[in-house]
């Protein structure tokens, strides 16, 4: 059983220089994360490069997120196809791999308008009894799932939670108004996450979380215990290491400050391109002021 609340970052895949999984870097990340007091992993989304890998490799990595876990917390996956009838017999697979539950983004081949999305996640989530949170991110997709899809959806069981990712933290009391508390909802994205919280959010996946797993998971807790002085103290000095996790080069961006925070390694699978020059150095400094000011902020409380 999934507890939908707490911290679930969105975890990276990690890969040698030649593109091959790196499965050992990919375990000691994942046992850092949950080390660090997160709620749940998912393995497998769009910041783990899910569509680059082949479905031998996807395997492999749930494979070795599990056995790192060993049932400390719940390991999901997400779950991104291009027709319904491959998204359903990969949640089939996934269901026989053993993940504990699904993140299930929109079709891959096509803008589904309304109907057509109500219609994929009622056959997705039908297709096995692993919960579902839906993906919604509609600035990438082009696909909303908004109170009016989640309303037409209400009656599918598997449906647990939604990953609230339109830009505009409004919505989340839209969906509560509309809903009520049928679906869990979580902020999806990292530089809304006290903005969320605040208007009724009981979870966050989020990138950064990879980065700075211990920060994160503090500053959720803040948020949840109405400790908003330090919530927003913690906050504005992640700020602008959050902003990364916005960027069309979000895998880059984080990857790479996980490599400058842990020594992970930061290489990416083709299309992408590891970072160079001048965009390189931008992305190191942000995370080198964090690094910095979180310093700081440790000497100061000690």
């Amino acid at each position: 059983m999934i507890n939908w609340t707490g911290v679930f970052p969105a975890v990276t895949t990690k890969l040698k220089a030649d593109g091959s999984l790196d499965l050992d870097a990919t375990r000691r990340s994942v046992d850092r994360l949950v080390v660090n007091g997160v709620s749940a992993v998912i393995m497998l989304p769009m910041l783990g490069e899910n569509a680059s890998l082949r479905a031998d490799e996807r395997e492999a990595v749930i494979e070795a997120a599990r056995d790192v876990v060993a049932g400390r917390v719940p390991v999901l996956t997400g779950l991104a196809d291009l027709s319904e009838d491959a998204a359903a017999a990969a949640a089939r697979d996934y269901r026989r791999m053993g993940v504990d539950g699904l993140m299930l983004f929109p079709s891959l081949a096509y803008r589904t308008d309304p109907r057509e999305t109500v219609a994929w996640y009622r056959a997705v989530g039908a297709a096995s009894d692993l919960p579902i949170m839906i993906y919604n991110n509609p600035l990438a997709y082009r696909v909303d799932v908004g109170p009016d899809e989640l309303e037409a959806l209400a009656d599918v069981d598997t449906i647990m939670c939604v990953k609230e990712e339109c830009g505009d933290p409004r919505r989340i009391t839209d969906i509560y108004n509309r809903v009520g508390d049928r679906y869990a909802v979580f902020c999806g994205i990292d530089d809304l996450i006290v903005e969320s919280v605040a208007v009724g959010a009981v979870g966050w996946v989020s990138g950064m979380t990879n980065v700075w797993p211990a920060e994160c998971v503090a500053l959720f807790e803040m948020c949840k215990a109405d400790r908003y002085a330090e919530a927003r103290a913690l906050y504005r000095l992640l700020m602008p290491a959050f902003h990364l996790d916005t960027s069309v080069k979000l895998v880059q961006y984080i990857k790479f400050a996980e490599h400058l925070v842990y020594g992970a390694p930061e290489h990416v699978r083709r299309p992408r391109l590891d970072l160079v020059g001048e965009e390189r150095a931008e992305v190191e400094a942000v995370v080198k002021a964090a690094i910095a000011a979180l310093k700081q902020r440790a000497a100061k409380a000690a």
